[in-house]
């Protein structure tokens, strides 16, 4: 009789376990399977970006989200990513926002222009400033997707370029690629710039159709080639002084979420947003070693040049302010978040000589 209730009590324990055991099977299969559409082919935005952050929101979600990353040109063209999410053409994407400059110039202040403050300031205003909160609302009102910050870089490269660029004068009539307001900003200091999507910069420069490139940090820039094939380093990016990249969500696709879900997915763009920045701010500072010894020369620019470009950033947008009221209302935050920090220097930087 005891062997009995041994073995009814075994099987009641066996089946218990096996009652607790099955929604966490359930969980292994995912419940939302999502396409994510992003800007890029490959590169520190991929790979510690986009691809990273689908990672962590298998992981953070139990699995019940997967998605799958597709580079620029599978779901949609690079500078299309934001449409193509809206259109429900994916349920995600990865991208810059300055790209949609041409549709509302207010996109800039979030991905950074040649007015804009640090990237240690720009993650203070966005989580700690307003900054999240109008990133949202703006983006729901004119483009009908939700937005939010999702890897950010620290001061971009001025320039790979063929040519050496030092003064005004050596900027004259320079063809080089960029993107975003800098190609119209730039137009005050002489340049001759064109845009086009990543995957053709290469090539162009190469074949010199053009002089020069932006693209992202000197460590970023690493994996492009764009040494290999010109000399000059220039820095520092006085026209991206930050960028902010975004995740780009379906309006649709993100109701259909649970709330735990939806604040799941906005801790791993959070997540991927601080990694991004301290793995970049680190990789930077050994960069210039590698290029040297690859044979490139560093350019400083001249402190009136770095002058100038921040001029001109301002003054275009005080320009803009004028006739767009998002613009205005964005950049009003952004002025009275660099006052309140205006003596941070005062209170935060010790000297140490």
């Amino acid at each position: 009789m005891n062997i009995i209730r041994r073995l009814i009590t075994i099987g009641a324990i066996a089946a218990f376990t096996l009652a607790v055991a099955l929604p966490n099977s359930a969980q292994a299969e995912a419940k939302h399977k999502w396409k994510m559409a992003a800007s890029w082919g490959g590169g520190p935005l991929m790979e510690i970006g986009a691809k990273a952050f689908a990672e962590k929101v298998k992981f953070l979600t139990d699995g019940r989200i997967e998605i799958k990353v597709f580079p620029s040109g599978q779901l949609s063209k690079g500078l299309e990513v934001r449409s193509a999410v809206a259109k429900g053409v994916a349920e995600m994407g990865h991208t810059w926002m300055g790209y949609d400059w041409g549709k509302d110039k207010t996109t800039v202040l979030f991905g950074g222009y040649a007015g804009s403050m640090d990237s240690e300031r720009m993650l203070h205003w966005i989580y700690e400033g307003g900054g999240l909160e109008l990133q949202r609302q703006f983006n729901e009102e004119k483009f009908g997707i939700i937005s939010m910050p999702m890897f950010i870089r620290t001061a971009e490269a001025f320039l790979h370029s063929r040519k050496p660029v030092r003064t005004l004068a050596d900027l004259n009539g320079l063809k080089f690629r960029t993107a975003g307001a800098w190609l119209a900003i730039s137009k005050g200091l002489g340049a001759a710039p064109v845009t086009m999507p990543g995957g053709e910069v290469y090539t162009s420069l190469e074949r010199g159709a053009i002089d020069a490139t932006e693209w992202g940090t000197l460590y970023e820039n690493k994996s492009t080639g764009f040494h290999k094939i010109a000399k000059y380093v220039i820095i520092p990016g006085i026209h991206q002084p930050t960028a902010p990249f975004e995740l780009a969500i379906n309006k649709k696709a993100w109701a259909s979420l649970s709330k735990r879900d939806q604040e799941m997915v906005a801790m791993a763009a959070k997540l991927v947003t601080f990694e991004t920045w301290t793995r970049i701010g680190q990789e930077d500072a050994k960069a210039l070693d590698f290029y040297k010894k690859a044979g490139n020369e560093v350019i400083v620019l001249d402190a009136a040049v770095q002058k100038k470009g921040k001029q001109l950033g301002l003054a275009w947008a005080q320009e803009q302010a004028k006739t767009n009221p998002w613009f205005d209302k964005v950049m009003k935050s952004q002025i009275a978040f660099e006052t309140l920090w205006k003596d941070a220097a005062h209170y935060r930087n010790v000297i140490s000589e």
